[in-house]
């Protein structure tokens, strides 16, 4: 695979190179020793592409778990407790997790167990490979990295996605890097409010 589009949000891909450039350096080796050609897998089945050969989403994404692992990225989990009051909320967002739940139940409230999960984390990177439909790749760019963020566990967010080149050889509902990058810049220059690098890639 090789990178066709980036994107830097808030000053994410400069955060890299000038503060983790191994890491930037090793996110591209990674992508470039996935071979898309094995990754062709998968048998058409739908009406507008019945028995073309398209590249498989889950190969795609098990080659990527493979190589990241490979290089020592590790997945990643925030727990957090919730409950019905936006006072409450508001009140426990920086506390631990253990006194998150402990101020909501002082104040008379059921607290609600709830977390985050990221694919690959290294050195406060988090990084996400998404070839799925367009809702997850607004959890990862607008819930996911930003909950890191804020909780102080990363210092950027990468969304690795394929290119509409890529898209279009695979089946149908599957976001594409032209299209989050639209999404991105129309919410505005400081949504969401988290340095992320959006990466497109292509065969």
């Amino acid at each position: 695979m090789k990178i066709s589009e980036t994107y830097s949000h808030l000053n994410g891909l400069e955060f890299l190179l000038v503060h983790r450039p191994s890491l930037w350096d090793e996110i591209k080796k990674v992508i470039s020793m996935v071979d898309a050609g094995k990754c062709r897998t998968k048998i058409s089945e739908e009406k507008t592409m019945r028995g073309k050969v398209l590249y498989s989403p889950v190969d795609m994404n098990k080659a990527f778990n493979s190589m990241f692992r490979r290089a020592s990225w590790e997945e990643s989990r925030v727990v957090y407790w919730v409950t019905k009051s936006e006072k409450l909320i508001r009140k426990t967002l920086a506390l631990s997790p253990d006194e998150q739940k402990q101020e909501i139940i002082a104040a008379g409230q059921t607290p609600i167990y709830s977390y985050n999960q990221t694919d690959f984390v290294k050195e406060r990177v988090a990084v996400e490979v998404q070839f799925g439909k367009y809702a997850f790749i607004a959890y990862d760019l607008f819930v996911k990295h930003l909950a890191f963020y804020v909780g102080d566990h990363i210092d950027v967010g990468i969304e690795i996605l394929p290119t509409k080149f890529l898209q279009s050889r695979m089946s149908s509902g599957v976001a594409y890097y032209e299209g989050e990058f639209y999404n991105v810049i129309r919410q505005g220059r400081g949504v969401p409010a988290v340095p992320l690098v959006l990466i497109g890639i292509e065969p």
